[in-house]
């Protein structure tokens, strides 16, 4: 069982790299990851030219009982924006419009991470 989550938080730290590599190449700057309040965490905060965009990444290794973006109930969604929030109210970014997405992580066939990314995904 240990080795099991063992597994599975290092695939979660990889697909964690992998997304904000996906991001980097879509020129977005990674201002913080895994930002923590008392509220919860932000996996991501990033900044492209007009936004400023709070990333959850989510890892599943199989599909079977729904796809990765399913897991970001509205119980989870609410601790985000309230994370964000947080986040906002240090100021330095407060003016900017802000964007909730999501990156789904799932892998092919051979193994490889595959990166499905939700702009906007769901909203305050």
């Amino acid at each position: 069982m240990i080795f099991k989550r063992l597994q599975s938080a290092q695939a979660g730290a990889q697909a964690e790299r992998g997304a904000r590599r996906l991001l980097k190449d879509h020129k977005l700057k990674i201002l913080h990851q895994n930002y923590r309040s008392r509220f919860g965490e932000i996996d991501i905060i990033a900044l492209s030219d007009s936004h400023l965009i709070f990333v959850e990444v989510r890892y599943r290794h199989n599909t079977a009982f729904g796809s990765p973006a399913e897991t970001v109930n509205n119980k989870k969604q609410q601790r985000i924006i309230r994370t964000a929030r947080h986040f906002l109210s240090r100021g330095e970014y407060a003016e900017l419009p802000c964007r909730f997405d999501v990156i789904e992580v799932g892998k092919d066939e051979s193994g490889k991470f595959r990166f499905n990314w939700l702009t906007n995904a769901f909203q305050e």
